[in-house]
């Protein structure tokens, strides 16, 4: 579980992958669309889209041409779930 979620948190912490995580939170969108909203090139916005999915936070589907992504809620939801275990924990001087 932690090493998942190291994953996750790792994949959070790029401005343009958190960017692509809220447009998609929107609405699926195709590449076209992300490509026009951020100011990278399209081997960049593939090198992100690339770590979402190995981080499972995205999932794609092919729509004729186009190849269409959308957030994977449950591992954000997990996400949250796991920092705010961390709520719960008392301080402790016995390591």
């Amino acid at each position: 579980m932690k090493k998942d979620m190291a994953k996750v948190f790792k994949a959070l912490s790029d401005e343009n992958r958190l960017y692509i995580i809220e447009l998609l939170l929107k609405g699926e969108l195709c590449g076209c669309i992300l490509i026009d909203k951020l100011d990278i090139s399209q081997p960049t916005l593939s090198y992100h889209l690339r770590i979402l999915k190995d981080a499972n936070l995205t999932t794609s589907y092919r729509d004729g041409n186009r190849i269409m992504y959308v957030v994977n809620k449950e591992v954000l939801h997990q996400a949250k779930q796991f920092i705010d275990s961390y709520d719960h924990m008392e301080a402790s001087c016995n390591l």
